[in-house]
C-alpha cells in the first residue's frame, strides 16, 4: 500500500450552494449539531498530538463550505503554524473568496481549490441552485490577485449539463497559471441522479482537448491522483480525476476527518470507519489516539467503484459527498 501522508479535514457540513453532485434531490439534509463538530482546539491537538507524529504533512480543508467555519483564519494560521505541517490547502465553493482570500493568504495558506463548474451563468444555477455565478469569479480573479499558486478550478463534468463546455474551460489556462481539474461524477453525492445521467470517461474529454489543442503531460503541485496534461505553450495545466474509469487505489495516500470527528479510509468504503471524537473525548491520550489511527491504516482496503458495484456486500452510500468532506 502507498504511504499514507495526507489527511482531508472537513471543518463543517453545511453549505451555501446545494450542488447537484454532491446533495441529493429529495428531503433536507440533517445538519450536524454545533457540539458535534470538532472544535478548534480537537482539531490542532489532533493535528499536533495524533496525526503529525503518525507521519501525516500534507492536509487539505474542506466542507461542506469550509469558509462557513467561525473563525477560520485564525485556525488556518494556527495550522499552518505548526511544525510538520509542510502543504496546507484548502478547498471552497468561492462565494466568500471576495473577502477572505487576502486573509487566508495572510494566515499562511498558499493552495486553493475553487468550484467552478460552468463559464455559463445559467448552467452553473442549474448545477448549484444558487445565482452566484458572478460572485464566485470574482473571488477566483481575487485567489489569483492575491498570489495563491497553484490556483485550481475544480469541474464535475456532467453528460448533457456541462461537458460541452470543457474546451472553453481548458482553454483557460492558457493564458492563465490556473490549472483546471476534470472530475467524473459519482454516485456518492446524489445516487439518483447519478443513475439517471452516469458520468463522462476522462479519455473521452481528453481525446476532445487534445484534437482542439493539443496535449502533452504536465507536471503542477498537489497531492491528488489527477493525472496532469498541459496544452503545448500553456501557462497552466489541465488535471484528470478518473476515480469511476480508472482505478488508482495504489496511489492513495489520504485518510478523510469528518467534521464530527469520524475518520474514514476510504470514499468508497464506509466500513472500518473510527469514531475518533468519541475517543477524543473520553480518553484524550495521544497515544491510545495514534495507535487507534494506526490500527486504522493497517486494515485501509484498496476498493475501486467498479469492484464495490460488482461484489461489496453494502452498495449504499449513507453520507452525501458535502458530509464526508470530498
Amino acid at each position: 500500500m502507498n504511504r499514507v501522508d495526507y489527511l482531508r479535514v472537513s471543518l463543517i457540513d453545511r453549505c451555501n450552494f446545494r450542488c447537484s453532485y454532491c446533495m441529493p434531490e429529495e428531503d433536507e439534509i440533517k445538519y450536524m449539531m454545533t457540539e458535534d463538530i470538532l472544535t478548534d482546539r480537537e482539531i490542532l491537538f489532533l493535528f499536533e498530538s495524533v496525526f503529525i507524529p503518525l507521519g501525516f504533512a500534507k492536509f487539505r480543508l474542506t466542507g461542506g463550505e469550509p469558509l462557513l467555519r467561525p473563525n477560520l483564519v485564525e485556525l488556518v494560521r494556527k495550522i499552518s503554524q505548526l511544525s510538520g505541517v509542510k502543504d496546507l490547502s484548502l478547498t471552497t465553493n468561492g462565494y466568500f473568496l471576495d473577502r477572505l482570500a487576502l486573509p487566508l493568504f495572510q494566515a499562511g495558506l498558499r493552495r486553493i481549490n475553487i468550484s467552478l463548474d460552468s463559464l455559463d451563468p445559467l448552467v452553473f444555477y442549474k448545477i448549484t441552485g444558487r445565482n452566484h455565478w458572478q460572485r464566485v469569479w470574482e473571488g477566483i480573479l481575487t485567489a489569483h490577485a492575491v498570489g495563491f499558486d497553484p490556483l485550481k478550478l475544480n469541474v464535475v463534468v456532467m453528460p448533457g449539463v456541462n461537458e460541452k463546455e470543457v474546451l472553453d474551460l481548458a482553454a483557460l489556462t492558457i493564458d492563465r497559471h490556473w490549472h483546471i481539474r476534470f472530475i467524473e461524477f459519482m454516485p456518492i453525492g446524489n445516487t439518483t441522479y447519478f443513475d439517471r445521467i452516469g458520468w463522462v470517461d476522462s479519455a473521452v474529454l481528453r481525446k476532445s482537448i487534445n484534437d482542439r489543442f493539443g496535449l502533452q503531460e504536465g507536471f503542477c503541485l498537489g497531492n491528488g491522483p489527477a493525472d496532469v496534461f498541459q496544452i503545448p505553450g500553456a501557462k497552466g495545466t489541465l488535471g484528470f480525476i478518473s476515480q469511476m474509469s480508472e482505478c488508482f487505489c495504489e496511489r492513495c495516500n489520504r485518510l478523510r476527518l469528518s467534521a464530527n470527528g469520524w475518520l474514514r479510509p476510504c470514499l468508497l468504503n464506509e466500513t472500518g470507519e473510527l469514531n475518533l471524537q468519541a475517543l477524543l473525548r473520553t480518553q484524550p491520550d495521544p497515544q491510545i489516539l495514534q495507535n487507534a489511527v494506526t490500527n486504522l491504516l493497517e486494515a485501509k482496503a484498496l476498493i475501486h467503484f467498479q469492484d464495490r458495484e460488482r461484489g461489496y456486500k453494502d452498495k449504499t452510500y449513507h453520507r452525501t459527498m458535502s458530509q464526508i468532506g470530498g
